[in-house]
């Protein structure tokens, strides 16, 4: 080890065996009823909040906030530990074991790269064989759960039950152990303009992408044009919709801009505008609500040239 790397962490261990504590019979009343389930939301949101304190730039908030997120993880390792099914110890184990496989060109041999550009296609190449190496387990999972060996070539020329039972066998315990898809791995519950460009980036590593962004842009008019062919607010205008949305969001994919941070970025900047707006009018002794469309326009051209100020 180098000598100028971190020393053990302490203080990890000491908020793990607090966590542990709260979790016992004699622990806290809350705590100990908690399931993965009941407390799922929670991580969503102490994320959230992690990530505005880091666009606010407040780095007090931010070590506070990323204690919170600490706090979700260890809670639900514990969870995990009380009902025998991993330990903090072993998400740690795995995290390292992926990071370090993950970045050949730093702990491995014959592997580099000089640039990020160069690290993010040695991501997807390592990624791409992960998926195909987990789907090759799942198949021997399956294999094995109806009692052949994985490989082994078995074939119904043994014998009349081997040929009744193991096929019969074998039939549902594929259904158990499904070979997992290239986008199973992105979360249903991510946010969706997130989900959207994850998923577009692992089919682009694929090779399934448009040639070039001005071919996007062509099947976001195309998706618009179909949108508007719809009736309104009908369940074919809302899927239509959303093809308009996925396409904008491979525009800012192939254009190397994340979506959710370029929307997010239109929020507030719309909440800005709108205070500021809000400002004026009270100024005026008025309140939004009350003025005319006009006067509301008015406002908004004033508050976007405070901006350029």
């Amino acid at each position: 080890m180098r000598p100028e790397a971190p020393a053990r962490q302490t203080a990890f261990d000491e908020v793990a065996r607090t966590i542990w504590r709260l979790r016992q019979p004699d622990g806290c009343p809350w705590d100990r009823e908690q399931t993965h389930p009941s407390i799922a939301k929670n991580m969503i949101e102490e994320a959230y909040e992690a990530v505005e304190a880091i666009e606010a730039g407040d780095v007090a908030h931010l070590r506070e906030e990323l204690g919170d997120v600490l706090m979700q993880v260890l809670l639900h390792a514990q969870i995990a530990a009380d009902a025998g099914e991993f330990t903090i110890a072993d998400v740690c184990h795995d995290l390292d074991e992926k990071l370090v496989r993950r970045h050949p060109h730093v702990f491995g041999a014959g592997v580099s790269a000089k640039s990020a550009s160069e690290v993010l296609d040695i991501w997807s190449s390592v990624k791409l064989e992960e998926h195909r190496e987990a789907g090759e387990g799942a198949a021997d999972g399956a294999a094995g759960a109806a009692g052949v060996h994985p490989g082994s070539g078995a074939s119904a020329a043994g014998s009349d039950i081997s040929a009744a039972g193991t096929s019969a066998a074998a039939a549902p315990a594929a259904q158990l152990a499904p070979k997992p898809g290239l986008l199973d791995a992105v979360p249903r519950s991510m946010p969706a303009l997130m989900q959207a460009q994850k998923i577009s980036r692992k089919a682009a590593a694929c090779g399934f992408d448009w040639d070039s962004t001005a071919d996007v842009w062509r099947k976001m008019g195309e998706e618009r044009a179909e949108f508007e062919a719809e009736a309104p607010g009908s369940e074919g205008a809302l899927e239509e919709f959303g093809d308009v949305l996925f396409s904008a969001v491979n525009v800012a994919r192939r254009e190397g801009l994340d979506a959710e941070t370029a929307l997010r970025a239109s929020c507030d900047k719309f909440r800005q505008r709108w205070a500021a707006m809000e400002a004026a009018a009270a100024g005026r002794g008025a309140a939004l609500e009350d003025l005319s469309h006009d006067e509301l326009e008015a406002l908004w051209a004033q508050a976007k040239e405070s901006e350029r100020a």
